[in-house]
């Protein structure tokens, strides 16, 4: 997975986390020790995407704009990930491999990442936030905000 789609669902877990629901991307930044910048970009393509509404002003922030039972990881990861080409045959506009006619690589890549984004299609974001008296802590969240 690319930086921006674990990004994002880091910053839904920590969102999750909260029990009010409400914070800043810096917020999200300083729990997870990452760059303001690149989180900005993430919390533009959640809005987009329609999974987190963001406010202006004093008392703005960013918050869930639906339950986390309802986010789906393996759509997400979907909507997040720009391509899932694991060998450079994957890629639509990758080069030739000398033996693409002959092998069975590509097929066994394909079966395995649906495989994987199966798996993630079980789950929610509301399974991954289930312990959050435990996550709480880890994100800097006191237990009025967990």
């Amino acid at each position: 997975m690319t930086l921006h789609t674990d990004y994002a669902l880091r910053m839904l877990i920590y969102i999750a986390s909260r029990r009010d629901g409400l914070c800043t991307v810096n917020d999200v930044a300083e729990a997870y020790r990452l760059s303001r910048n690149h989180l900005l970009k993430v919390a533009q393509t959640l809005r987009g995407l329609g999974i987190i509404e963001t406010t202006r002003g004093r008392s703005g922030g960013i918050r869930l704009a639906m339950a986390p039972g309802e986010i789906r990881v393996g759509a997400l990861v979907r909507a997040t990930e720009e391509e899932f080409s694991l060998t450079e045959c994957m890629q639509a506009h990758g080069r030739s491999c000398a033996i693409s006619p002959a092998c069975r690589l590509k097929g066994m890549l394909h079966e395995a990442l649906a495989a994987f984004l199966a798996v993630l299609d079980k789950y929610t974001l509301e399974d991954i936030v289930r312990n959050r008296a435990t996550l709480g802590p880890l994100l800097g969240l006191d237990a009025a905000a967990a």
